[in-house]
């Protein structure tokens, strides 16, 4: 099988690749998609990636990979994000991606890219990481689950408990992310994560998560969330045989590590959703 990382699916038979727009409602605001559908005629399981926030690095070197590797991939902006309409928050990250999960799983939508929508996977990085988790466990329409560098919320906001500095930190630290956001303060966003507490907790999710893989991905030199916080907690929680953990020697946005991180992702969704 040709490698995709590194081979174009241009001899594949069938239909050619395409990237296409796909738009979706999301609490009233249309939400703009992009949509990288492999080549061939079979219908294609699904990936939906989710970026972190604000969304600087948005994994589109991941969409393609996965797409050469034959699943259909969904990347898209939250509310209140990069242009999109509407307010940025935590909960509607969760909302926009049961949303996006919903707009694959239509039955006109997989028709129209050959979409197999009972092999949709959620993936995704950072506070991308825990929404993927997060709506995973809500929605048992979702096959797998994966988290990159996932940012814990609920282990944040019981730091927060903790230390009432470290709220204040996270404060300047995330108003320096709002350019690109709108209806949200750094304040506001605190705020909300601390009144969601220990529901936002990423261990708590193991019961629900049981009887479906999930792929850890955390990075050992990350200081936005540092895995012995954010990473390790859950992978303990959700040790078996259906969990795949990777922890890799590099920062936050595994900069250095791209290469690997689409390995090991296209490896997960290859052993547990083909």
């Amino acid at each position: 099988m040709a490698d995709p990382l590194i081979t174009d699916p241009i001899d594949v038979p069938g239909p050619r690749a395409a990237t296409v727009p796909l738009t979706f409602p999301s609490g009233g605001v249309p939400l703009l998609g992009v949509l990288h559908v492999p080549a061939g005629p079979s219908p294609h399981p699904v990936l939906l990636l989710l970026h972190g926030f604000p969304g600087t690095e948005r994994n589109f070197d991941l969409a393609h990979a996965a797409a050469r590797a034959g699943y259909a991939t969904l990347v898209f902006h939250y509310r209140g994000s990069w242009g999109m309409g509407g307010s940025y928050a935590w909960a509607h990250l969760l909302e926009d991606a049961a949303a996006a999960v919903a707009a694959l799983r239509d039955p006109a939508t997989a028709a129209a890219h050959r979409l197999d929508p009972d092999r949709l996977a959620v993936v995704g990085h950072s506070a991308g990481g825990f929404a993927a988790l997060m709506t995973a466990a809500a929605l048992p329409s979702v096959a797998a689950a994966g988290a990159v560098a996932a940012f814990d919320f609920g282990a944040a906001a019981a730091a927060c408990r903790a230390d009432p500095g470290y709220a204040g930190a996270l404060a300047e630290a995330w108003r320096e992310e709002l350019l690109p956001l709108a209806g949200t303060t750094a304040e506001a966003l605190v705020a909300e994560m601390l009144a969601a507490g220990d529901v936002w907790r990423l261990t708590g999710l193991a019961p629900a998560l049981a009887g479906r893989p999930v792929l850890l991905i955390g990075a050992g030199r990350d200081t936005v969330a540092p895995p012995e916080t954010h990473h390790r907690p859950p992978a303990a929680a959700y040790a078996g045989p259906l969990l795949d953990e990777h922890l890799f020697d590099t920062g936050h946005g595994l900069a250095d590590h791209r290469v690997a991180l689409a390995r090991a992702v296209i490896g997960f969704l290859d052993r547990r959703l083909r």
